[in-house]
């Protein structure tokens, strides 16, 4: 490398990067296989709400990146929320230790390397790994639901019936319980009947395949996150002596249930843009997403889910949020979307297969050129902890792509142990805020007293049929059908009967 060429790219890099706004200190350029510490690579915070990428192979430090980003939004104030896939990151509650490896590395980047904590607060969907999160399924809502329970296009239409007649006739849908005994009873033929002229008919075939969906999601264990007290947005956007709170979903006991966990996340964000206020452009964001294992949220879904999806990334940064995905390859993550991730971190690929290869050239194609790399010989050649980045400047205009040998994580780059993790739970106000389910009068409830009512009158009906079968049409008098039947009965009664129309036609004339 030569001096020239050195100093071409330290200005290029510098002048691309610069920002005197705050900002998160990424790491320092890369050229020609040296670290050039002067080549200082900053993602402006008000730049955050324009969303972002992290992608890259299995084990080439996705996780690290992330934590790296995640510690210093808290240290600006900025709330981060993080979804857990594996269980390991929530040791960033403890500070790190040093070792020689990484003062080796915080020195080829011409910083200081002191070890810290941040505040940090669990959450779990099971409520084993931490707080309760629920939603009620009024909130998830038909298109969202549909995802999670897999149903086809015309099942989904069913259920958005379900939720149209709940909401036309106020009946709370809050649980699972609720959701079936709605379908229950459209499919009762009275329910049938009720809403033939409406909403059309639902075959039996249909409701049956929901019902014994939403079974089988009960029976794995999860219905739980569908109640109440639901999830408040709100908890979501805290500080600590300063520190924005670090909020880390646990889905390692549910990682089997990818349809589950990524679409809960996106409840949460579609929470989020419905109830914040409109923000504008803010020197720094209120909250930013980082949703690990991305390619779990597009797998399988529907037009519909993908157009919701599209919708509130397109939408949420004007409530001052921002969201990260984070992936194997940019691929995985659809076009739509992918055009509305302005900040980009690419890790080392791998081109061992021919589908890799195409992997591999579709990503550089979606890179600008650069005066200083072949971009596929770089994407291939990285080491961990290292990443191709172009992010948005203060402007909003892109920066130069830069190989970057990124800042290394100041906590522990690992799980709490199982004592302090316990620890943690116990002394959390959100673990108590959120561990007892409330049940309060729903659909189920209203349903059921309602089905039961019909039930009753179908009863009686049978009995008087009955009891006219019995006595040939006719019944014997009781004693007060005896007195009201009388002659003086019968007078007092026309008295009553005449007052009583009387003040009926009286309040007619008055109109």
């Amino acid at each position: 490398m030569s001096a020239a060429n050195k100093d071409k790219f330290i200005e290029a890099i510098n002048k691309s990067y610069h920002t005197d706004q705050p900002h998160i200190y990424l790491g320092a350029g890369i050229l020609d296989g040296e670290i050039i510490p002067e080549a200082q690579v900053n993602l402006p915070l008000r730049m955050m709400n324009r969303h972002g990428l992290i992608a890259g192979a299995t084990g080439s430090g996705k996780t690290r990146t992330l934590q790296v980003i995640a510690e210093q939004l808290s240290d600006a104030g900025v709330s981060v929320f993080l979804s857990d896939i594996k269980g390991d990151l929530s040791g960033i509650a403890n500070a790190g230790t040093t070792n020689p490896k990484l003062e080796e590395r915080a020195k080829a980047l011409g910083i200081n390397f002191t070890p810290q904590g941040f505040p940090v607060e669990l959450y779990s969907l099971s409520g084993n790994k931490g707080a309760q999160m629920r939603a009620t399924i009024l909130e998830f809502g038909p298109i969202l639901l549909s995802k999670i329970l897999e149903l086809n296009e015309t099942q989904s239409g069913v259920l958005s019936i379900l939720f149209k007649y709940a909401d036309d006739k106020g009946l709370p849908l809050v649980d699972l319980q609720d959701l079936k005994k709605v379908l229950q009873y459209l499919a009762d033929p009275v329910g049938a009947a009720e809403i033939k002229d409406d909403y059309g008919t639902i075959s039996t075939a249909t409701s049956g395949t929901i019902m014994r969906k939403i079974v089988a999601i009960e029976q794995q264990g999860v219905g739980q996150i569908f109640g109440e007290p639901s999830f408040e947005h709100k908890d979501l956007i805290n500080k600590i002596d300063g520190k924005g709170v670090i909020s880390i979903l646990n889905v390692s006991d549910v990682q089997d249930k990818p349809a589950l966990f990524s679409t809960f996340m996106l409840s949460l964000l579609a929470e989020l843009y419905f109830n914040l206020p409109e923000a504008g452009d803010l020197d720094r964001p209120k909250l930013v997403f980082f949703l690990d294992e991305a390619h779990l949220l597009f797998k399988d879904a529907p037009k519909a889910f993908l157009e919701q999806i599209e919708q509130v990334v397109r939408l949420i940064r004007s409530k001052g949020v921002g969201i990260f995905f984070c992936t194997q390859m940019a691929q995985d993550v659809p076009d739509t979307v992918l055009a509305q991730l302005g900040n980009r971190f690419q890790h080392v690929l791998r081109a061992f297969t021919p589908n890799d290869a195409k992997a591999l050239k579709e990503t550089v194609n979606t890179y600008p050129k650069s005066a200083f790399y072949e971009i596929d010989e770089t994407l291939t050649t990285m080491g961990i902890g290292q990443a191709l980045i172009t992010v948005l400047n203060e402007k909003g205009i892109p920066t130069e792509v830069a190989s970057t040998h990124l800042t290394p994580p100041r906590a522990v780059m690992g799980p709490l142990a199982d004592s302090e993790f316990k620890a943690h739970i116990d002394a959390s106000p959100m673990y108590d805020k959120y561990k007892v389910t409330v049940n309060k009068e729903s659909a189920y409830e209203i349903l059921t007293q309602k089905m039961e009512k019909i039930q009753e009158e179908k009863e009686e009906e049978k009995q008087i049929k009955e009891e006219k079968k019995t006595t040939g049409g006719r019944r014997e008098k009781s004693v007060i059908e005896e007195v009201l039947t009388s002659s003086t009965a019968r007078t007092i009664g026309k008295e009553l009967v005449r007052g009583l129309f009387g003040m009926l036609i009286g309040k007619k004339t008055r109109f």
